[in-house]
């Protein structure tokens, strides 16, 4: 197999000019470039260099090793691979022996997070911090000489309590947030240090810019959280309102404040050499391959311990291929492979649907951000008849609020009681939530019985739902008594949540889920991984956080982050100590 010869820099015995199928052996300078690359991966992989990679460039840092990689396809197959900064499909295709220790398919504040950590950034218990919780106090006290990253995290999350499910996020926002939900304010008990030689090297690939999602969501509304609860390790979001001269008028902050807060994140904290736009996953699989005869370095090893270590490297590697939208609109793809992949992609990308008839019809909208535009183009102002939205959730009390305040009578349907225990509205102070809650009010005392006549600005009908939408902008609705009502229509809004969509794997991803049966979804079925390093259950090296794995909440995904960054930290550790242990090696082929 083509590889890298450690040893000797004559042209006829250069295997990286093998390695990279090059025609002519590169100038000195590219192939010192190349060289520092792929020291770097060898040390992520545990094995040991023949030679330092300070002889070769002093200036390169394992957080630029991807771009190193790929920087001679840049300089020689012209500006169409440069556009799209990583391999070219082509290029890599035949000889997969060049894998990069994590790929992150999302770059949301989950794929910020985890690039952050992964980028070598550590927490510490600061030198002053005192916890409220006496008993993790005194737990991070024991080990107040180790980052939270090398401590034992189901250790220090034993017993805590919060609104997440997976312990490592409750831990972690506890650290971050102390009885943020007894409604206190207090300061982080952490302080962040830079350690470079922790960094493992990883892509960050999203549709987008740096936030994901949070750039399409309609920015006249608030945000459910406050906002030091959207903000990212290291730097507080009011710090960075005010070095923006933004005036935050009360805790809560419009979604636009928050995507710019990521987007300059990312920046700041010096990520972009890890993130990639305008990218579209299409295929996430596993990689076989045959790994031929040994080299010799595992000579130590029984045959059938050797068999199984070599059917664990072949499974620990991914294929992800996709393409970027560049300039005018044209698309190049590109194939990476991957050791490790992390889904951080949401659960915003596919609406739910009602799945009724005339559900397609171009006045039914399903995201807010589609009604929202029709009613801000005053597409709908002046019409006598009303705007329907169908559901129960804030998505859905957004769009009232946004038809009511701009004088457009509402019909608004959703199957469940008003007196439902479950709904969101429930569960929400009045005084920091007072537009939901009159959206609430209104759902309770202005509900239309069997025959009465619609308000005039808004009917609610609980218990309700769609049967069909009709080409003449009618909609016909039922009760739970069967009875049926039909009303014409300026518009509707179907806003009943949202699904991810995983259709770059195999199955949509459904055979990650608890019910492999069922489509993932952020609160009915989830991904199910393991509770503290937030690896798939059922996908060995496939990781998931986030609202994939029920964490909805930014204070809550963070934890995601941190159980990754534990895991990956702690393998890279140990094959570190098995390369010692059979006395290294001089590098990989």
């Amino acid at each position: 197999m083509p590889g890298w010869c450690c040893r000797c820099p004559l042209p006829a015995h250069c295997r990286c000019c093998n390695f990279y199928k090059l025609k002519a052996r590169p100038s000195s300078k590219k192939i010192k470039t190349r060289f520092s690359a792929r020291l770097a991966l060898l040390r992520w992989s545990g094995a040991t260099p023949a030679i330092s990679p300070r002889n070769y460039s002093d200036t390169e840092t394992e957080g630029a090793i991807f771009n190193s990689l790929v920087q001679y396809f840049g300089d020689n197959l012209g500006q169409k691979v440069k556009a799209m900064p990583l391999v070219e499909e082509t290029s890599l295709f035949e000889d997969s022996s060049v894998t990069l220790p994590v790929v992150v398919i999302g770059n949301g504040p989950s794929g910020i997070c985890l690039s952050y950590m992964l980028s070598g950034y550590r927490p510490y218990l600061s030198p002053e911090a005192i916890h409220p919780n006496t008993i993790l106090h005194s737990k991070l006290e024991e080990a107040r000489h180790l980052s939270i990253v090398d401590q034992d995290l189901e250790y220090l999350s034993e017993g805590l309590e919060g609104r997440s499910s997976n312990p490592v996020a409750v831990l972690f926002d506890t650290l971050l947030h102390p009885d943020a939900d007894c409604g206190q304010d207090l300061p982080s008990v952490l302080r962040w240090e830079m350690e470079q030689h922790q960094c493992i090297p990883h892509l960050v690939l999203g549709k987008g810019p740096p936030g994901g999602a949070w750039h399409n969501m309609e920015g006249s509304m608030l945000t459910i959280s406050f906002g030091n609860w959207m903000e990212l390790p290291g730097l507080k979001f009011k710090d960075w309102a005010s070095s923006k001269r933004r005036n935050l008028t009360g805790d809560r902050v419009m979604p636009e404040e928050v995507a710019r807060y990521y987007k300059h994140y990312v920046k700041v904290m010096g990520l972009q050499k890890n993130f990639r736009e305008n990218t579209y996953i299409t295929s996430v699989s596993r990689l076989y391959r045959d790994q031929g005869d040994g080299d010799g370095q595992d000579s130590g090893v029984s045959a059938q311990q050797l068999q199984i270590e070599k059917a664990q490297l072949t499974r620990r590697n991914w294929e992800v291929r996709g393409y970027q939208r560049v300039a005018h609109g044209s698309h190049v793809p590109f194939c990476v492979f991957a050791e490790n992949v992390a889904l951080a992609t949401g659960t915003l990308d596919s609406p739910a649907r009602l799945e009724v008839e005339g559900e397609d019809l171009p006045f039914v909208f399903h995201s807010m951000p589609e009604f929202g535009a029709a009613v801000n183009k005053g597409k709908l102002r002046g019409r006598v008849d009303p705007v329907l939205i169908v559901g129960s959730g804030l998505t859905a009390a957004d769009a009232v609020l946004c038809a009511y305040n701009n004088n457009i009578p509402v019909i608004h349907v959703f199957r469940r009681r008003v007196t439902d225990p479950s709904l969101i509205f429930k569960q929400l102070p009045k005084k920091l939530y007072p537009e939901y809650h009159k959206v609430y009010q209104m759902m309770c005392t202005r509900s239309c019985s069997a025959d009465a006549a619609l308000s005039p600005e808004y009917s609610s009908f609980p218990e309700h739902r769609v049967l069909a939408f009709k080409p003449d902008m009618r909609c016909v609705l039922q009760s739970a008594s069967g009875l049926k009502r039909m009303f014409r229509l300026s518009a509707a809004a179907v806003l009943i949540g949202s699904h991810p969509n995983l259709s770059f794997l195999k199955e949509q991803g459904c055979y990650l889920g608890h019910n492999s049966s069922q489509p993932i979804t952020c609160k009915g079925n989830p991904v199910e991984i393991d509770a503290y390093t937030y690896e798939c259950v059922k996908e060995a090296h496939l990781f998931a956080l986030g609202p994939l794995v029920g964490d909805n909440f930014v204070r809550f995904l963070k934890g995601g982050a941190l159980g990754i960054t534990h895991c990956l930290a702690t393998r890279q550790k140990k094959k570190q100590h098995l390369f010692v242990e059979r006395g290294g090696g001089d590098g990989i082929a």
